[in-house]
């Protein structure tokens, strides 16, 4: 079969020959893959940057977590791989697979559950989220970013504040259901006063954060209280594209009401993982088939994936690799 595989971590993918893999307990099923998204994960774990990667792996492998394709009786799945994803065969997880709707492109189906897991989990679980709160989404411009935004109005939300570099991409998230942008592209001082002035208008109830490194202090820095009674703020730390690290000091965590968590491998449960795939994905997944949630995608075939591993994506679109 023809295959995305690396030789080292590091290393640029080539599409290979590679031996089919092989079902090796009940408990797993071989598919014929469709549509496999390239995310931020699968880089990091290919170049052995994610917490989560096998830094000490030195055999060829097969990249990409999860895919779309099909089952040998013709059922059409999402699933996370036993195997690497991105390629013409793969092994995957009973318990991790979910049926398609019909409607629903395959390489929709590819790039929603990723971003979905990257809001839909923080806001239930980490942040727990009721109908009627104010959110606010630093790094909303971003494909996963454009999703948390469509997630926060289905569940309820009664406003959304997002951030953002890009003018044209924050403007296309009022569409979306955005109420107020604001650009990290401004000096501190402002950024901090729009956040303080939106705040004390409209307490912000829950932070999902995209972006961590600068733009979280000065986030953290508006929430800052002087003494008396604070609104409680949940801070939910879900990517870090501009620093993995912040400098917070003690007076500001013990000026303000704040709950500061992270939401990725890891951080959940076994229960809240069930919930993703019994639940929260496959309603996603018919809210695209309804064109109910917005999803874009940039659609490469797996023969030409070394020259596209690093390509440059629009804001709000998601690479896809199909098989």
């Amino acid at each position: 079969m023809k295959a995305a595989v690396i030789y080292e971590r590091g290393d640029m993918p080539q599409c290979v020959d590679f031996p089919e893999p092989v079902v090796q307990n009940e408990d797993e099923l071989l598919i014929s893959v469709k549509a496999a998204a390239i995310k931020h994960f699968d880089k990091g774990r290919a170049s052995g940057k994610h917490y989560s990667a096998n830094t000490d792996n030195k055999n060829a492998t097969v990249i990409g977590g999860d895919g779309v394709g099909v089952l040998q009786d013709g059922t059409r799945v999402f699933a996370l791989g036993v195997s690497g994803m991105i390629a013409e065969k793969a092994t995957i997880e009973k318990s991790r697979m979910v049926t398609l709707p019909d409607g629903i492109e395959d390489a929709v189906a590819a790039a929603l559950p990723n971003a979905v897991a990257g809001s839909a989990m923080a806001l239930r679980f980490r942040a727990d989220m009721k109908p009627g709160e104010t959110i606010l989404i630093n790094g909303a411009t971003g494909f996963t970013g454009k999703i948390a935004v469509q997630v926060a109005k289905h569940y309820g939300a009664k406003k959304i504040i997002v951030t953002g570099r890009n003018e044209q991409s924050l403007q296309s998230l009022i569409a979306l259901g955005a109420n107020e942008i604001v650009s990290v592209k401004q000096d501190d001082e402002k950024f901090i006063s729009q956040l303080k002035e939106i705040h004390n208008n409209t307490s912000i109830d829950i932070i999902i954060d995209y972006l961590w490194g600068h733009t979280a202090e000065l986030i953290l820095a508006s929430l800052k209280g002087k003494g008396a009674f604070t609104h409680k703020t949940r801070f939910v730390s879900i990517g870090a594209v501009t620093g993995d690290k912040i400098q917070l000091s003690a007076e500001n965590l013990r000026s303000v009401d704040l709950h500061l968590s992270g939401s990725g491998l890891g951080s959940w449960t076994k229960e809240e993982m069930k919930k993703l795939f019994t639940e929260i994905i496959p309603e996603m997944f018919q809210l695209a088939a309804d064109k109910k949630l917005k999803v874009e995608t940039v659609n490469v075939n797996l023969k030409d994936i070394e020259k596209l591993w690093d390509m440059e994506v629009p804001d709000g679109k998601r690479l896809v690799v199909t098989m």
